[in-house]
């Protein structure tokens, strides 16, 4: 099962997670994981490329994360709001078993160390 968290604060997005394997069908033909990858990397790429905001990405086998080091900006959170949107229709779609998506609220002092790769 996959498992996206999104971290919020006071002042809006501040990290995102997503960490685990479907399991809907076998590597290279999950369907679920590929709509979650496409959903989660095309964020980070359009929040880099078209927006001031700036993230610190990680990436490993079976996980993507990142915070963000600025604020998140009006474009940035409404790609976040996107990338919401389609995880929420993939996980209501596909059943919660294939993915699980957390909101966490944040104290705006706290370190969101929950949002790194393991």
């Amino acid at each position: 099962m996959v498992t996206a968290k999104i971290v919020k604060n006071s002042s809006g997005y501040v990290g995102f997670s997503s960490e685990g394997h479907a399991g809907y069908d076998e590597k290279g033909k999950d369907i679920v994981c590929a709509a979650i990858s496409m959903l989660t990397i095309n964020t980070a790429n359009s929040i880099m490329g078209l927006t001031g905001s700036k993230i610190d990405v990680s990436y490993n086998e079976g996980c993507i994360s990142w915070k963000f080091t600025t604020p998140c900006d009006e474009r940035a959170a409404l790609l976040m709001d996107a990338m919401l949107m389609g995880l929420r229709s993939i996980e209501e779609d596909y059943d919660d078993k294939y993915l699980t998506v957390i909101i966490e609220e944040a104290e705006d002092d706290q370190v969101r160390s929950s949002v790194i790769c393991s």
